[in-house]
């Protein structure tokens, strides 16, 4: 029998990734493009890929599971946010957690 064993690096990673839809609310407007929101979730999650495939605990650094990484990254942002944040309203009060009255 085989068994998959993670590092607590990637374990970190991937609660990390479930929360950065919430991030990428925080920093953008509702009228920001979905577009413009989806790179961002791209860009944070390749960063965060990145920086989990740095600390692993694995020597050196290796670019194809950082790869790999991003697309698992960003895949588990974007259904988190469609299964998870935006039904249950957390999107919508993300984004607007710092809009002031008029």
């Amino acid at each position: 029998m085989y068994t998959i064993t993670l590092d607590a690096a990637y374990w970190y990673g991937l609660v990390i990734a479930f929360v950065l839809p919430v991030l990428v609310g925080l920093v953008t407007t509702r009228v920001t493009s979905p577009g413009t929101k989806a790179v961002l979730l791209l860009a944070l999650s390749a960063v965060e890929a990145f920086f989990v495939e740095l600390t692993a605990a694995e020597p050196g650094w290796d670019a194809g599971p950082a790869l790999v990484l991003t697309f698992v990254s960003f895949v588990m942002g974007t259904a988190a946010h469609f299964g998870l944040w935006k039904p249950v309203g957390v999107a919508q009060r993300a984004q607007d957690a710092f809009v002031k009255a008029a």
